[in-house]
């Protein structure tokens, strides 16, 4: 009987050890993001600044390349596919989105960060950015648009380092994006894409297969 109650003790001790484990991992990513959040989102543009190079041209012209780019892959996708009803929606979320940015850009007229210049808030280009990004997640699946949101979350992110925007700025653009593809964008009914990966030492490869 002493040997059963020993290991029930034993047992009962180690069990919030195994359960405070994922709970300490769990918090340390709160305080992680909560330090983003803060860093981007509260902190003044002079102190985000000293972080970000704006005199960088680089990094902003890329985001440039990515406000171009993926409006005009959506829209090529679509075509390839012959999912016309698909570039009817873009179209119709795209022009919806320009609409309300352009809008709230008037009306609400905001200061630019350390760049002068008004109408700051939302920001055009991650609007941009996110609505094509959730048009290929809307119509085609998650799956399918994970590469075009990680380049519409640098698109974002070039904004804020040329501090064109600060963090309320980009944020609120990519909600009007996203709002303005769900508002009109249906999915795709009869899924006819695969997307396969497959890996050996020396060789990756990435399939993409359509059914007509």
């Amino acid at each position: 009987m002493t040997t059963i109650k020993n290991d029930f003790l034993s047992e009962t001790w180690k069990l919030p050890m195994i359960i405070s484990q994922p709970e300490i991992l769990f918090q340390l990513r709160q305080l992680i993001l909560l330090f983003l959040f803060s860093f981007l989102f509260l902190s003044p543009a002079d102190v985000r600044s000293q972080y970000f190079n704006p005199e960088d041209t680089f990094i902003e012209n890329t985001g440039d390349a990515g406000f171009f780019a993926l409006p005009a892959s959506a829209v090529a996708t679509s075509l390839l596919l012959k999912d016309y009803r698909g570039t009817w929606q873009f179209s119709k979320s795209f022009a919806l989105n320009l609409a309300v940015t352009g809008a709230a850009k008037v009306l609400i007229n905001k200061q630019r960060p350390l760049q002068g210049g008004d109408h700051a808030f939302p920001s055009g280009h991650t609007s941009v950015a996110f609505q094509s990004a959730s048009f290929y997640h809307r119509r085609y699946g998650f799956v399918y648009s994970i590469p075009a949101y990680l380049v519409a979350g640098y698109t974002g992110w070039t904004r804020i380092h040329a501090t064109r925007h600060d963090g309320w700025d980009v944020l609120a653009g990519a909600v009007v994006g996203i709002g303005s593809t769900w508002f009109f964008t249906t999915p795709r009914e009869g899924e006819k894409m695969e997307l396969s990966f497959s890996s050996s030492d020396e060789h990756y490869m990435l399939g993409f297969r359509y059914v007509f």
